[in-house]
């Protein structure tokens, strides 16, 4: 199966939960934060009721940069797996099945190789509490970033308690 064709289908998969959201784009070349900023801006604009009246964050492609933070690939393929699997907003609450996460993180990762370049919001291990910079103006918002192999993948999960 082409690689394209099969990062689309783990991104989507991975995406398979109401406030979860993906992208990707063959370009290794793509500015990522432009890539995470689009991707953002979707997940607003499906949640655009559920946001807190006067509630702010990032709008410029410069803000989410500045919100991004390099992480290492084993880290990436956890956050991902857990954005998918798991709630930002009630932690410990499954929303699907983590080994099919897992598998599909993994795997999207092989995609983009070794040397990928792997980004995110989420600051500390997803178990032991975390924090975030927002990429989005809603409570809670969590995005992994990469680019590498030819390709930029973003997966992104948006909640409102």
């Amino acid at each position: 199966m082409d690689d394209a064709v099969l990062l689309a289908a783990l991104l989507t998969s991975l995406a398979g939960q109401e406030s979860v959201y993906s992208s990707w784009c063959r370009s290794s070349e793509a500015d990522l934060a432009s890539h995470v900023h689009d991707l953002a801006k979707a997940a607003e604009a499906d949640w655009a009721g559920d946001v807190v009246k006067g509630a702010t964050g990032p709008t410029t492609v410069e803000e989410i940069e500045a919100a991004l933070r390099s992480v290492p690939q084993d880290t990436a393929v956890e956050l991902m797996a857990n954005l998918s699997a798991d709630s930002l907003v009630f932690p410990g609450h499954a929303r699907r099945d983590r080994a099919h996460a897992k598998r599909a993180a993994v795997k999207a990762a092989s995609i983009l190789g070794p040397r990928a370049e792997w980004f995110s919001n989420i600051d500390g291990s997803w178990g032991n509490g975390r924090s975030w910079e927002p990429v989005t103006r809603h409570t809670f918002d969590g995005v992994v970033a990469g680019r590498g192999g030819g390709f930029v993948v973003a997966l992104l999960q948006v909640g409102e308690d």
